[in-house]
């Protein structure tokens, strides 16, 4: 492998994890003809498993940006008719209350879209070769030396050495904790139950939406969506006291993520609520857990080990799954990675050598275009939970007026949607290069 000690070539690039963020990283990176990319991956074949994922114009126009259309056609997203971003209906009358419409998304491919995570995974896999992805390789620490590089020990007793590390591994992490264990996820109370079944079996019910709905209720919500290839999802969940040993053995530690879930508790929530959303909740077959967590603080970095380690996705930011943009968010954090390492080592400069300084240019001109973003999300997250928290501490509920109130303001998050990353990068190159126009001047003084 390259040395960066030696400023050898071409870059060797590991990414750990293949979900969503880390194809994408993959897909992008290996556009470069001088970068050479390799997957590691803990499970031990890569099929279709997890429930729904939301994209947003955000993440759908970047996927476009890097040739990936057929990533996100109609064959494997689902779009309503209406050319609207959210529909809120009312949890009890099932009037729509509320909208949020776009406000600069003209191309009807850019609308957002819905998929079977496991349909968009494959997707995207049909666009990295095989042989670069390596499974079963569970990560167990990472070592940086000066000269040598990154070396990553596996489960299996196995190593390998890259010139930079990508750690797309999620929530839990493993590349994180190799750099900031004491770091901590919380619990933000909440745990959904998503279902995924044919959509053949909602056929009998009156009154389905063609278009994704989510009905806003005073304690919870209730989304469901049609699939592509014949599928349909629902989710609900519960809100609880983070703190309450009960819920916290129940919920938290009971309900492991993606856990097999007893369907009575969906049934039971909505028991009351209108039919439609009644006669989802009894249709939907089976459930599983997914409880929410999020980031305790921002990481103050997302650059490690000497410049050549950083993160991307829920690894970077975990926020909870709020506002269904994980999905975008990840593949905008790819992207701005790929345009980063690109500033710094043009396709038109492949004979140059790409030294250690380089890379961590590359990487703190990520960080400074992404990180600020996720920063603001997190602190609407944190804000929203503490409210929650409050109201169930203090046994109040939502009033009607307030439910209604709240549904037609919207949820006031075009600057997440509609973000466009490109315009965010160029923004932080344009003051670095100001920045650097600035010291030299002083030098020349």
């Amino acid at each position: 492998m390259g040395s960066l000690g030696h400023e050898t070539t071409p870059l060797q690039v590991a990414i750990v994890g293949t979900g969503i963020a880390g194809l994408t990283a993959a897909i992008a990176l290996r556009q470069h003809p001088n970068i050479n990319v390799v997957l590691y991956e803990k499970a031990t074949e890569l099929k279709e498993i997890g429930a729904s994922i939301t994209l947003g114009p955000n993440g759908l126009r970047t996927l476009e940006r890097l040739g990936l259309q057929d990533c996100i056609t109609d064959q494997v997203a689902y779009r309503g008719p209406n050319p609207i971003s959210r529909i809120y209906r009312h949890w009890k009358t099932n009037e729509i209350i509320g909208e949020d419409f776009y406000e600069n998304v003209s191309e009807p491919l850019h609308y957002t879209a819905r998929f079977h995570r496991g349909h968009l995974q494959q997707a995207l896999l049909k666009h990295i070769p095989r042989d670069t992805i390596h499974l079963k390789k569970k990560l167990v620490s990472v070592t940086v030396h000066p000269v040598d590089g990154v070396q990553m020990t596996f489960q299996d007793g196995t190593t390998a050495t890259t010139d930079l590390l990508i750690g797309a591994d999620g929530i839990a992490s493993g590349v994180r904790k190799s750099f900031a264990p004491d770091f901590k996820l919380e619990w933000s109370g909440h745990t959904a139950f998503r279902g995924i079944f044919p959509a053949s079996l909602v056929a009998p019910i009156a009154g389905v939406p063609l278009d994704s709905t989510h009905w806003w209720g005073p304690d919870t919500n209730f989304f469901a969506t049609r699939l592509a290839r014949d599928l349909f999802t629902v989710q609900g969940g519960i809100y609880a006291d983070p703190n309450d040993p009960v819920a916290i053995a129940k919920f938290r530690d009971g309900g492991r993520w993606d856990r097999e879930a007893d369907v009575e508790l969906l049934r039971e929530k909505y028991v009351d609520w209108n039919p439609v959303v009644q006669n989802l909740a009894n249709t939907c077959p089976d459930i599983r857990y997914y409880p929410n967590y999020f980031c305790g603080s921002s990481l103050p970095t997302w650059i490690f080990g000497l410049g050549r380690v950083t993160l991307i996705g829920d690894a970077a930011h975990a926020h909870g799954g709020a506002f269904a943009t994980g999905g975008s968010l990840a593949i905008d954090d790819a992207y701005a990675l790929y345009l980063a390492i690109l500033e710094v080592y043009p396709v038109t400069e492949t004979g140059r050598r790409l030294g250690r300084e380089g890379v961590e240019r590359a990487l703190r001109l990520y960080e400074s275009t992404r990180r600020p973003h996720a920063v603001r999300l997190l602190k609407v997250v944190h804000a929203n939970n503490e409210m929650k928290t409050r109201k169930i501490l203090a046994e109040t509920r939502e009033t009607d007026e307030e439910l209604r109130a709240r549904a037609k303001a919207g949820s006031g998050t075009t600057w997440l949607h509609e973000h466009d990353v490109v315009k965010a990068f160029e923004e932080v190159v344009r003051a670095e290069r100001e920045r650097g126009k600035g010291v030299s001047e002083v030098t020349a003084r």
